[in-house]
Parts: C-alpha cells; structure tokens; sequence
C-alpha cells in the first residue's frame, strides 16, 4: 500500500489488514509532526517517540515538547513517550565537533543516536510495535537518504523493521508550516544542539 503524501515510501502491511499497523515514530518536534501525521495519522496506530537529547538547553526542549503535545491533541488516538533525556550523551559523542556546521558529520551521530535509541526501545516492546520511522526526513535541510540509511541499520542491529521516508514530498513540509501556524504552536529557528549556530 502506498501512503499519499510520504514521497516514495510503500508500507507492506496486507498481512496485517485485521488492525491499523502499530508504528512508533520518532519525533524531532511538533512541527515537523504536524505534517507528517496530517499524512499518516488515518493508516496507523501511531506512538510519538520524543528522543531528543542534542535539543539544548533544558528550557528549549521543553518549549518543543509542549508544542509537541499541542499538535498531538489535534490528532485522535495518537499517544506519546517521552523517555528520560541526558544531554550529557549526546555532547560527549559530540566533543571535538562543535565548530561542524549543520549537515555534516555531527548531524549523522545525532541521527544514529536519536534512532538507534527508538530502535531499541522498539526491540524491547515488540509486542507493541510493528515498524518505526521518524519525522525528521520532513525538513528540506535533512538528507532523507541518509535518515533512511541510518533507519535500516539501526533496524537490522535490534532486528526491527523500519519504515523508509521522504515526508517533505508532495508538499509535506509546506504542510507542516501551514499546521504549525494553524495550531499556533512554536517554530523553532534552530535544529536543536545549536553548537553550529
């Protein structure tokens, strides 16, 4: 089945017509899932992953997180997990770079670490879930490709199936912005670890 509005991905849920499938979705911040689940909120049993701990400070997570929640309530059914966040990891993988701009290697490892760690939550909640995916590949500033590569091994280490995405075809993210406005939510003006701001 080919979803409307998700670029080039074909979900292969047949096999599971009884019920929606049950997918857990990373979550970058709210306005990057308003337009992803305008797209697919009808075809899933969707769970919010909110695993962010590059989003620096403490009071600019928070802010995401509360917009986060805004969005969600204007979707019926979809729940949220906010696991514990340690800022900590992600700066010590960072160390030495700080000075990288953003789309370089500093962006891979936080990509690896933000779905490594929903892939794993995924593998010790099997019974749950039947995929993951992630509302990252939304932003025309992110390497869908290259989310979606790292999506795939992440999958393969904690043997779970992963849902490959472009979200920001078809309009996506233009659809995001108009939500976000619509939902009167917050816009941040940075990724989230603001070390190459």
């Amino acid at each position: 089945m080919k979803l409307p509005n998700c670029g080039t991905v074909e979900y292969q849920i047949a096999q599971k017509r009884a019920n929606k499938a049950r997918l857990l979705l990373h979550a970058c911040c709210g306005p990057c899932s308003a337009g992803v689940l305008d797209a697919i909120a009808n075809f899933f049993d969707i769970t919010i992953y909110f695993y962010n701990p590059n989003i620096l400070p403490k009071e600019e997570f928070i802010r995401r997180l509360e917009a986060l929640k805004t969005v969600i309530s204007h979707f019926d059914g979809v729940k949220l997990i906010v696991p514990e966040q340690d800022c900590s990891i992600f700066i010590a993988r960072a160390k030495g770079m700080e000075s990288l701009p953003e789309g370089g290697a500093r962006c891979n490892l936080c990509f690896e670490m933000r779905l490594d760690a929903t892939a794993e939550y995924l593998a010790a909640h099997r019974d749950e879930y039947d995929f993951f995916a992630t509302t990252l590949t939304v932003s025309p500033h992110k390497n869908a490709q290259l989310i979606n590569e790292i999506g795939k091994q992440c999958a393969a280490k904690y043997q779970v199936e992963y849902l490959s995405s472009d979200f920001k075809k078809h309009d996506g993210f233009l659809r995001s912005t108009i939500l976000s406005k619509q939902f009167g939510i917050y816009r941040q003006n940075y990724c989230g670890c603001h070390m190459g701001v």
